[in-house]
């Protein structure tokens, strides 16, 4: 049964409503939050802070969700207070409640958080990275993803890491609200690519916070991963299945063996792969070639058909919800592929976006 921290002053009224909604089996009181700080320390199902007589949020809090992302935090305080709800909405509470406290209210909300953290699927990581840039990198990444999340049970998450300018919102036709940079300094949340540039250092703990995060909640985690920004790179611990995105231009493939060296080098417990995107038969760069470039085999080639692709892009409509033409069905096989899930004649939906890291159009 879940255990339920209470932050804050002993109230034995408060205990006894918790004990009351029959969803906690354990409660304890916590005087100092600095205690669940540390990155080892158990956290618990549910973290209530009393903030009722006061008027701030306690400013460890923040600090906290930065170690702990996922942590469950509900905030119960003396009256509806827009600032207060604001401030405790950017450190991460999740959870808001005002006196007078109602029996019906606490067990609805014990019963959410416990929800989101019954619910988490916890599947595998896949990230696309260019061996250079325009060989199609977030095109496939986009709809790899598509295809994972009709495949899978629950809910598939797109994430585009680009810090700044993604383009993944316009190969999809949505705008983001937030962006990828809010994300990093309110790790409870999951947010878009930005429009702006960063004004600090990214931490590459941050980063990969939000990954380990994301690979909490979805069946299925895609990350467009920019190839210059050394930040993210080093971020990709969570990563089943690194993808480098290449193609039959002799600049490309040797900075795709130069990626794929340094990418199994830094990640040794990873499976680095390597697609060739746009085949060209008639090259004078034949994939046997890119395979020695690369130190492995090709896993994957899809068709050239950049008009196809391009016409997807302006309509916001992955090529992947189709099924009539060879690179939709690359798309689907290699999906597949990484998700070790057999070929079939019909694709059933069942899963979907529920979170849209993206950029701006």
């Amino acid at each position: 049964m879940p255990l339920l921290t209470i932050f804050g002053s002993r109230d034995a009224q408060l205990e006894d409503l918790v004990r009351a909604s029959g969803r906690i089996s354990s409660v304890t009181w916590l005087a100092d939050l600095t205690a669940l700080i540390d990155p080892k320390a158990d956290q618990p199902d549910v973290l209530l802070l009393d903030v009722r007589g006061g008027h701030q949020v306690p400013a460890e809090l923040a600090a906290l969700k930065r170690q702990h992302p996922s942590a469950n935090v509900m905030l119960l305080a003396s009256a509806l207070d827009p600032a207060l709800m604001l401030e405790g909405m950017r450190a991460g509470v999740n959870e808001y409640l005002a006196e007078p406290l109602k029996q019906p209210e606490l067990d609805a909300a014990i019963a959410r958080l416990l929800g989101q953290r019954t619910q988490a699927t916890g599947g595998p990581v896949f990230a696309f990275v260019g061996a250079k840039g325009g060989v199609g990198t977030t095109t496939t990444a986009i709809n790899v993803a598509t295809v994972l999340a009709k495949l899978a049970k629950s809910p598939t998450l797109l994430v585009d890491l680009h810090l700044a300018y993604g383009d993944a919102a316009v190969f999809l036709g949505g705008d983001a609200r937030f962006s990828l940079l809010d994300a990093l300094e309110n790790m409870h949340r999951l947010l878009a690519s930005s429009d702006r540039p960063a004004i600090r250092p990214v931490d590459v703990r941050q980063v990969s916070q939000v990954v380990k995060f994301a690979a909490s909640q979805y069946s299925y985690t895609v990350l467009d991963v920019p190839r210059s920004d050394l930040t993210v790179l080093d971020s990709l611990d969570q990563v089943s299945n690194l993808v480098v995105v290449a193609n039959q231009e002799l600049a490309t493939v040797r900075n795709a063996g130069r990626m794929a060296a340094a990418l199994r080098s830094r990640y040794p417990g990873t499976k680095v792969s390597t697609v060739i995107n746009r085949r060209d038969g008639s090259s004078e760069i034949a994939p046997r070639d890119v395979e020695k470039a690369v130190g492995g085999a090709i896993v994957h080639q899809f068709p050239s058909d950049y008009r196809l692709a391009l016409t997807a892009m302006h309509k916001g409509r992955p090529l992947a919800l189709d099924n009539h033409n060879q690179l939709s069905a690359s798309f689907t096989a290699l999906a597949r592929e990484l998700a070790g899930v057999a070929p079939a004649k019909t694709e059933r939906a069942s899963g979907g976006f529920m979170g849209l890291l993206s950029g701006r159009r």
